[in-house]
């Protein structure tokens, strides 16, 4: 569950929260929990069930705060790094460092323009 746009919200025990995402592995859930609290957010965090045991332990995060909505508040560069510059969908996606205000790639360099 990447950036979707959508606000979703529930209950994980008896705390109402918002979703940010589900079913991610342990490195993901630390690297949201550590960017979300840096922001100041209050970060809840569940082992989802599984199937067996076999089975990877995934994770849901959330915060407590029910108005957040991840893709809104990194689109509108709302949440920092722990550097202090601002997170991008690749940073957010854990895709690159980099955090250029840039949300596309036209395929061309400065030396081409």
């Amino acid at each position: 569950m990447s950036l979707s746009g959508k606000h979703m919200f529930g209950n994980i025990g008896d705390t109402r929260v918002t979703f940010v995402e589900k079913g991610v592995t342990e490195n993901r859930k630390e690297f949201l929990k550590n960017l979300l609290e840096y922001n100041g957010f209050e970060v809840i965090t569940e082992e989802d069930k599984r199937k067996s045991e076999e089975d990877p332990q995934l994770y849901t995060v959330a915060v407590t705060d029910m108005v957040f909505n991840p893709t809104i508040w990194v689109f509108q560069r709302k949440l920092e790094t722990f550097d202090g510059r601002k997170v991008t969908r690749g940073y957010w996606n854990q895709e690159t460092e980099d955090a250029k205000p840039q949300y596309w790639n036209n395929g061309s360099s400065k030396q081409d323009i």
